[in-house]
């Protein structure tokens, strides 16, 4: 199902064939987000990534969208820690449509100077609003805490300051030197065929820079003891995202952790929202979720409740995870995390962007495309032992760190709960 070709430029193509589907999903990845950015240009992936679409030699950005859109597709981009992706979607008889604009807005975009003014207002704009919504702002500063002085605990939108100083020098220049042809990935999913694929992108591929990969920093810090942060905030609801330090995406013991999630917050049938929304009516929404980094992984479990909840709500928050690192799930709660999770893989796997989405994540990640085959049955093999064991690694008092968005005016005795 799944096909690699490397160019001779280093430009790489991967392909989902799909024969069975009407629709056709393209996205054009490069290995670069937050974390390769220095700290004087933060923000720049992520505002490069809104330049793309303002405009090219040949198109306005109107016409961009239009040229996808009138069609009857749709076309969109996202800027991570370490990857941006710049991704399309319509019936499959219209790939090279898709691949001409998607070629076109990366190879000539054209950074107008009005146009960067105007869209550095409009992202400053998007910052405000993230800031405003207490659920994402409680995980930027989760992030700060977790990763401090380092670029992984930064904010991919950047900051007024840094955003200020990018002028079209400084867009065009990191595109330049970051977005080569060793690090950029052509992937498409859906009903085509590999080599008709890579004849399509073998005709731009000459226009793509040659350069070094681009390097980052690697996170080492180490804690000691638990971080706790609050931001003052009048909101009706009191947010809170309690984050704890795990493994890389490289560590197979990423595969007992996702169970481990799971069983803790990822679903309705949860633990965390078993015990705090349905026993206790304590919080509306509780989740928990991983993310895994070159070198380092975060579990986060985050709620939003009433201030005068938020201490009963933390201890149960804590009891379960000491809980899960005292003693071994039940085999039948074993059970349901792993075909919830496999099941779940199955059921995304189904459409195009999602398997678009999976080719892409796994050649930047690994080099090589983990199969479904192997992610389900690597997850099916997953003991309680070994879930007990990553709980009992991972859930120590000195990898946590709390952040807390609310009104209520000092989180001492939280501090207090976390050792």
């Amino acid at each position: 199902m799944y096909q690699v070709t490397r160019l001779a430029n280093g430009l790489t193509v991967a392909t989902a064939e799909m024969p069975h589907m009407a629709s056709v999903s393209l996205g054009l990845w490069v290995g670069v987000g937050g974390r390769h950015e220095p700290a004087e240009l933060n923000g720049v992936s992520h505002f490069i990534e809104h330049m793309l679409f303002k405009g090219t030699r040949r198109r306005s950005a109107r016409e961009i969208s239009q040229s996808v859109e009138g069609i009857g597709g749709y076309l969109n981009a996202f800027t991570s820690e370490e990857n941006t992706c710049f991704y399309s979607k319509a019936r499959h008889d219209r790939f090279e449509e898709l691949l001409e604009v998607l070629m076109d807005m990366f190879l000539n975009s054209v950074f107008d100077p009005e146009e960067i003014n105007k869209e550095r207002e409009v992202i400053k704009e998007e910052r405000a609003m993230y800031l405003d919504q207490p659920h994402h702002h409680v995980l930027e500063l989760l992030n700060e805490l977790l990763f401090p002085d380092h670029p992984l605990g930064r904010s991919l939108t950047g900051t007024e300051e840094t955003l200020d100083t990018l002028g079209r020098s400084e867009l065009i220049g990191y595109q330049r030197r970051s977005y080569v042809a060793p690090v950029t990935l052509v992937v498409a999913a859906g009903n085509l065929r590999h080599a008709r694929v890579v004849r399509a992108v073998g005709r731009y591929a000459g226009r793509f820079s040659d350069g070094a990969q681009p390097t980052f920093q690697l996170f080492s810090g180490k804690q000691s003891q638990p971080r706790i942060r609050l931001a003052r905030k009048e909101t009706a609801q009191t947010q809170i995202a309690l984050g704890i330090q795990t493994c890389s995406r490289h560590d197979d013991r990423r595969f007992a952790l996702r169970v481990l999630n799971t069983i803790l917050g990822e679903n309705m049938s949860s633990r965390l929202f078993q015990v705090l929304r349905e026993d206790l009516g304590l919080a509306y929404s509780v989740q928990s979720s991983v993310s895994y980094f070159e070198e380092v992984g975060t579990l986060t479990i985050s709620a939003g409740l009433d201030a005068d909840k938020l201490p009963r709500a933390l201890r149960l928050i804590l009891q379960e995870l000491r809980r899960s690192a005292r003693q071994l799930p039940p085999a039948t709660e074993l059970r349901r995390a792993r075909e919830y999770l496999i099941g779940q893989l199955d059921l995304g796997l189904e459409s195009s962007e999602n398997q678009m989405t999976w080719t892409g994540e796994q050649m930047l990640a690994y080099g090589r495309i983990l199969s479904p085959q192997r992610a389900r049955r690597q997850l099916s093999q997953v003991t309680r032992g070994q879930v007990r064991a990553v709980a009992r690694e991972f859930f120590r008092p000195e990898r946590m760190s709390l952040a807390v968005v609310s009104p209520i005016k000092s989180v001492r005795g939280l501090a207090k709960l976390l050792t």
